[in-house]
């Protein structure tokens, strides 16, 4: 685990934090997957799959890099806003026939939900403001 020193006060990275992990290595596994499509697949269903699986890892990012809990907060519950999403974008690509992973990418989908309310309750808890 990296962790940040100031002050003799020890600091939580992005990169620690679990939700963060799998939402990035998910938005990297899609994105390998929809690169091979045609174009027509790529500009339909590619694109907003690809938009909508970043945007985890990357709501995770920006509330992680806010000051306020609140504002953490509203970010981390943005984030599972795209996990859904994500979800419709998955089944799509499966009815089209574009993808053979579905199954793998709904089961990282799945452990998301669990991992981002986990962040919440904790950012909810440890932070005064």
């Amino acid at each position: 685990m990296v962790e940040r020193f100031v002050m003799g006060k020890t600091f939580l990275q992005l990169n620690d934090v679990q939700p963060y992990k799998t939402a990035l290595k998910l938005s990297n596994y899609v994105w390998e997957i929809v690169i091979r499509w045609d174009c027509f697949a790529k500009d339909t269903v590619g694109k907003q799959f690809v938009k909508a699986v970043d945007s985890i890892s990357a709501n995770i990012a920006e509330g992680f890099g806010m000051y306020f809990k609140k504002d953490k907060i509203n970010f981390y519950r943005y984030s599972n806003g795209s996990v859904k999403e994500s979800f419709d974008w998955n089944e799509k690509a499966k009815i089209r026939n574009l993808i053979d992973e579905y199954q793998h990418i709904f089961n990282e989908l799945q452990k998301l939900p669990k991992e981002i309310n986990t962040l919440v309750k904790i950012t909810n808890n440890k932070l005064a403001k």
